[in-house]
């Protein structure tokens, strides 16, 4: 497999590496690729917990404000729609895809290939689907609405009592499992794996 070194672009022929194995460019010394060890057994364990994180945050309260003795209990799309409803369509469609499309999307994808990589298949249309994924995860912003909901609770704690619902402890949680999900995941050994000869 040819590699061009992000750094200074020089052609490398890159075997597979061990387990734990580090190439590097002869050039520069740039890291061409790290063997991430059981990545596709991390990636796949992660990427089903993110699927199911993303369920619990999609179905269940998010946050609930008593005040006076009414609640009232509110879900993610309730806050797209209530965008929606103030004619902030821009924003409302940005925060749905950033915080729910494309983290479900992303995460539907990546056990749409690394499914069948478990099994030694290939799935349908790999390349154009690994590269789609890859290309909209970092529009994935999920931490950017969490810091805007921490500081729309710090204004709203001191007009009602917030609880926080199931929801926002599996939005929480779905952060840190999607970056789990990014680290473990080896691109190169996707391509690897599409390469070789189906037997």
């Amino acid at each position: 497999m040819l590699v061009a070194c992000h750094e200074c672009d020089l052609l490398h022929h890159l075997k597979p590496l061990p387990q734990g194995g580090v190439a590097k460019c002869t050039r520069c010394g740039a890291v061409l690729q790290r063997h991430k060890r059981d990545s596709i057994d991390r990636t796949l364990s992660f990427a089903v917990a993110g699927l199911i994180l993303i369920v619990l945050a999609n179905t269940f309260p998010f946050l609930a404000m008593k005040s006076e003795g009414l609640v009232q209990e509110t879900t993610l799309i309730t806050g797209v729609q209530e965008l929606y409803r103030q004619d902030m369509h821009s924003l409302a469609a940005l925060v749905f895809l950033t915080s729910i499309l494309v983290p479900f999307i992303y995460i539907v994808g990546i056990l749409y290939i690394f499914i069948p990589l478990k099994r030694n298949r290939l799935p349908w249309r790999l390349p154009f689907i690994f590269r789609f994924i890859r290309y909209i995860g970092p529009w994935g912003m999920m931490e950017v609405f969490m810091l805007g909901i921490l500081v729309s609770i710090v204004k709203l704690a001191k007009m009602a009592s917030i609880v926080p619902g199931i929801s926002l402890y599996a939005f929480v949680v779905l952060i840190f499992v999607l970056a789990a999900t990014t680290a473990s995941l080896d691109p190169h050994l996707v391509w690897e794996r599409l390469e070789k000869p189906r037997g």
